[in-house]
């Protein structure tokens, strides 16, 4: 399948297709019994390649503005359709697809590999790439030129999936992975961008949110705030990841200040089920962990270990800082099928167990018996809320009998295959058109048409005072615009960025023909990401 993406462009203009903080230390007293650890837990494994590949496509970008640089009128890049893909990192919900309707959504774990650890590398040299950290939303980018010539380097990353090194102060909780990138000796001549997911919302100004960076001595100092003005680092604060620029590799961690009891962090829900050694048992578990990919790898590797079954697609919860807990519910029990034990229909789990979760997985195991062997379908739902807060409801309707059980399948971003991209095909903006934005926007403009205005338009509106100390302001804008936009599939945010500013002011002058470089960017989008 061909997707034909068409471009507007101005003329010759450079256009392309393109403060009350909550107690953590009130105690309360619960009805119910406080959720604890499964015993059946064992030791957190991580995964290599939980989801399958999607199937490429071809997605050819036909435009004015590459006729008049002088690349080939349709310049074809490969790209990879995840119109249905989970997790991800900028998905802000997840559709339901119920399984009596035979569609496939969630992938059965046994056949999963595993992984004793989560980390990467790639060996990067003069035109610079990305290194992935698959199924995690973590992900390097290493600009073109960023490495001098003729040199080459060994990048890693590992995100730390122990005992966290970071221990919080006070109200301050973890709201993303500990994420090493290095050598820590490396000297780069331009920033490159860390992308890190994170858990907190950001919709509304209820947090104090700091960029941390551990030392060679193990401990931990900020390095700015994300509102910061500084000319050493930048953090772009997106609903799901943070983008931070940095001229330094090392250990790197984002954290949190609740300004206000309406700080909420994300959390993702799901429920999972197998059957016990009494073959009348059936045991539910249901986890709540921190709203980024990398733990909720976590608790795929831990079921698939334990021969866990995901019964429904996650969701997200809100979980707000106002001290009050989160009860976990099973209702709709169907009567004289099924019966749950006494005492576990209903479990609460503390707020601080809850708002500090970045430890291990937090879930609630729920023990249910049927009362014969002929009952072979289980429906019911579990309700996760959080007292005076935000409520789920999951969904239930599975068959015991695996003969009978639905294949299902769930799928995830198109980074599980391919780690390390090098070269040209691992950014999105052929090199040679990126050269004609930052000729035409670093040089300064009387009708304001520079890369102040770039940057306005890519809604990067604070601290440029960090672009205005780089050689080329534009160069680092567009590196900032490749780590946001790594899954897209096209260029049409710059191009309409582009093309607005075409539109609020004259028309930039012809380029010569005879100044174009004929490069052939008919090249493999499949850049892992």
């Amino acid at each position: 399948t061909e997707l034909m993406i068409q471009a507007k462009y101005f003329g010759n203009s450079l256009l392309l297709n393109s403060a009350m903080q909550p107690d953590l230390t009130v105690s309360r007293t619960y009805s119910g019994p406080i959720c604890l650890q499964d015993p059946l837990d064992k030791e957190l494994m991580t995964e290599s390649s939980l989801f399958n590949p999607l199937s490429d496509i071809k997605v050819k970008v036909q435009s004015s503005f590459m006729v008049s640089l002088g690349v080939s009128e349709r310049a074809e890049y490969h790209g990879k359709n995840h119109s249905r893909t989970f997790p991800h990192g900028n998905n802000h919900s997840f559709s339901t697809m119920h399984p009596r309707n035979k569609t496939p959504y969630i992938q059965n774990l046994s056949s999963l590999p595993t992984r004793t650890e989560l980390r990467t590398t790639g060996v990067f040299g003069h035109l610079g790439g990305r290194l992935v950290m698959p199924n995690t939303g973590v992900s390097l980018l290493i600009p073109h030129g960023a490495i001098p010539e003729e040199n080459s380097w060994e990048i890693y990353m590992s995100i730390n999936q122990g005992e966290p090194s970071l221990q919080s102060d006070g109200s301050e909780v973890l709201l993303s992975p500990e994420v090493t990138c290095g050598p820590p000796d490396m000297i780069v001549t331009t920033p490159f961008a860390l992308t890190i997911p994170h858990c907190a919302d950001v919709s509304s100004e209820h947090w104090n949110i700091h960029l941390k960076k551990r030392t060679q001595q193990g401990k931990w100092e900020e390095v700015m705030s994300v509102e910061d003005e500084s000319t050493s680092c930048y953090c772009l604060l997106d609903p799901f990841a943070c983008h931070v620029l940095l001229d330094s590799f090392g250990t790197y961690a984002l954290t949190g200040e609740p300004i206000t009891d309406c700080a909420v962090k994300q959390l993702k829900v799901a429920v999972f089920g197998c059957m016990s050694c009494n073959s009348l048992d059936y045991n539910l578990r249901v986890y709540c962990v921190d709203n980024t990919p990398c733990a909720f790898q976590e608790v795929v590797s831990d079921e698939r270990h334990q021969g866990g079954q995901l019964l429904e697609e996650p969701k997200l919860l809100h979980f707000k800082g106002n001290t009050f807990s989160l009860q976990i519910s099973v209702l709709d029990i169907p009567p004289f099928l099924w019966r749950i034990k006494p005492f576990t229909a209903c479990q609460e789990v503390p707020f601080s167990r809850v708002w500090c979760s970045n430890r291990q997985p937090l879930h609630c195991a729920f023990s249910l018996e049927r009362y014969t062997p002929t009952t072979t379908q289980l429906s019911c739902k579990i309700c996760i809320r959080q007292l005076k807060g935000h409520e789920q409801i999951l969904q239930v309707q599975t068959s015991i009998l695996e003969s009978e059980r639905e294949t299902i399948t769930f799928f995830t971003q198109e980074d599980s295959t391919f780690p390390a991209q090098t070269g040209p095909k691992a950014f999105k903006i052929p090199y040679s058109i990126r050269q004609r934005i930052c000729a035409t926007f670093d040089t300064p403009n009387a009708k304001g048409k520079d890369w102040q205005m770039l940057a306005q338009k890519n809604s990067i509106n604070r601290n440029l005072s960090y672009f205005a100390t780089q050689s080329s302001p534009s160069a680092v804008i567009l590196n900032l615009w490749e780590a946001r936009h790594q899954h897209d599939g096209d260029l049409d945010s710059l191009a309409c960025a582009l093309e607005e500013i075409g539109r609020t002011h004259t028309k930039l002058s012809n380029i010569s023909e005879s100044q174009l470089d004929e490069a052939d960017f008919n090249y493999s989008r499949q850049n892992g990401l």
